[in-house]
């Protein structure tokens, strides 16, 4: 008489016998609600970047007439005299925009979630993210009278720092600094947010279990915490980094504000601007604006890279 195996061995799979098979369904995640979403995304993401992209192409490769240009835009953009003012300025605005970014917004998330205090914690998230509600032309408007010393309401600190009007304040050698402080102010509470959330992903067990072997708040953060976060730093770079190369708004307010004190010209973008719409030359706005994806797929992909953004776990 042979006695049946319980039923709980043949479900840790006892030799020689077969797993009960489950029946094949829908993997789980895929609805039709859900290729619903994406084929809406996909259809923006075509009509709005796909396709602009490659007309892009196609007018950097070509002349007025339609026919085939070669590298005769590029070569002419590079060479004109606005051309590296303005990739000097956009280099030196993100160095400082990126590393501050990086730098306080993972300190501030970090002393966020330090804070045990529920009702503490909720009132510094919801300061941090209060500067993003605003719109980016919206912000820089009311830059122009924080800067402006005789409205500002740091007027004192600006005079401190021997800045007696408003175009001393926005000479074109502090101009990088500013504009990195305007996009810091208005989008690093949300990111800091996004951090907050990350790290309350860390397994608490992890933590309790480096605090019972001896390390402090600095050791964890730096030991734990910040290589936990390596992925979302680098999302954040490589978002960031999309944005910064795309500087316009910031400079073009302050050079109407300014009576042309900053240049009309002063970003990429602007020169791109300078020659669509004023030198009637969209060929050589097609060439800029293909150098400037392509340097920021090349810094996308160093990110990308050294985060370790799609690694697997």
């Amino acid at each position: 008489m042979t006695i049946a195996p319980p039923s709980d061995q043949l479900a840790a799979g006892v030799p020689g016998r077969r797993r009960p098979v489950r029946p094949a369904g829908r993997a789980p995640g895929r609805t039709p609600i859900g290729y619903l979403f994406v084929s809406l995304y996909a259809l923006l993401a075509l009509a709005f970047g796909v396709f602009p992209s490659l007309y892009a192409v196609v007018l950097a490769f070509t002349n007025a007439d339609g026919g085939f240009a070669g590298a005769g835009n590029f070569t002419k953009v590079v060479g004109d005299f606005r051309f590296w003012p303005a990739v000097l300025h956009v280099t030196l605005y993100l160095v400082i925009w990126l590393v501050g970014l990086v730098v306080f917004v993972v300190g501030l998330s970090l002393l966020v979630h330090a804070v045990r205090v529920r009702w503490a914690s909720t009132a510094l998230r919801f300061v941090y993210y209060l500067p993003g509600a605003l719109a980016g032309a919206s912000s820089v408007l009311l830059w122009l009278f924080v800067l402006d010393p005789t409205a500002s309401p740091v007027s004192g600190l600006l005079r401190a720092f021997g800045f007696g009007s408003f175009v001393a304040v926005i000479q074109p050698g502090h101009l990088p600094a500013i504009f990195a402080i305007i996009a810091f102010w208005t989008g690093a509470g949300g990111w800091i947010v996004i951090m907050y959330g990350a790290l309350n992903n860390i397994s608490t067990e992890m933590l309790e279990a480096a605090q019972v072997d001896g390390a402090n708040a600095v050791q964890i953060a730096l030991r734990i915490q910040l290589p936990l976060l390596r992925k979302w730093i680098a999302y954040m770079g490589v978002m960031s980094l999309a944005a910064g190369t795309q500087l316009f708004v910031e400079p073009q307010l302050l050079s109407q504000a300014s009576n042309a004190v900053v240049p009309n010209d002063y970003s990429l973008n602007q020169l791109a601007y300078q020659y669509a719409f004023q030198q009637n030359d969209f060929n050589g706005a097609a060439a800029i604006s293909l150098i400037l994806l392509v340097v920021a797929l090349l810094l996308s992909w160093v990110f990308v890279t050294r985060g370790g953004l799609f690694e697997k776990e």
